[in-house]
This record gives C-alpha cells, structure tokens and sequence, in this order.
C-alpha cells in the first residue's frame, strides 16, 4: 500500500472522528494513530527502542 494511500485512509478516518464525534474523538484517533504509527515502525525495524530512553548527557562530557 503507498504511502499516499494511507494518508487518505489516516485523513478519512480523522475526519469521519471529528465530524460525527466532536474534538474530542478527533485528537483520540490522531494520538491513537500516532502510538500505532510508532509501534508500526518499530515491529518493520525502522526504529529501536533505544532512541525513546537515551539519556540527554553525553558520556564523554566531562567538567
């Protein structure tokens, strides 16, 4: 599936929440898409779970 197909859908579906469910069930599905997009490029391999729990500090900082 393109990319541009799943846009469509992703448009399609946040719009379908907005209209019939008000702001509030816009921003559920736009965060739920969110998390799946996430999780989806996690299981493909595209990202690891370490570039979440990296510590800001550089080890080799030193003062």
């Amino acid at each position: 599936m393109s990319m541009a197909m799943v846009g469509l859908l992703a448009g399609m579906a946040l719009g379908f929440a907005g209209y019939f469910g008000g702001f509030g069930a816009f921003l559920l599905v736009a965060a739920l898409g969110a998390v799946g997009f996430v999780v989806g490029r996690l299981v493909d391999g595209d990202l690891e779970p370490g570039y979440f729990f990296r510590s800001r500090e550089h080890e080799d900082r030193r003062r």
